[in-house]
């Protein structure tokens, strides 16, 4: 039973280490486009949420960072 546990436990936690399922690039200009706008939206609405969150919750800190470390 414990070496069940131990082996479960191992790949649950190899799991969390994988990568994330491979995205590939567009091949036509339409998908370029499609995949920008979807780009552009998914930044407005993080950006929506942000705003809408108070500046000083932890959820604030966690969500609303940005790459280079500054918040907004």
């Amino acid at each position: 039973m414990i070496r069940f546990v131990a082996v479960a436990l191992t790949c649950a936690t190899a799991a969390a280490c994988a990568p994330q399922p491979y995205e590939s690039l567009p091949t036509s200009p339409v998908q370029w486009e499609r995949r920008q706008e979807r780009i552009q939206r998914e930044e407005t609405e993080r950006l929506n949420r942000c705003n809408a969150m108070n500046k000083e919750s932890e959820r604030y800190a966690r969500e609303c960072q940005r790459p280079g470390g500054a918040t907004q």
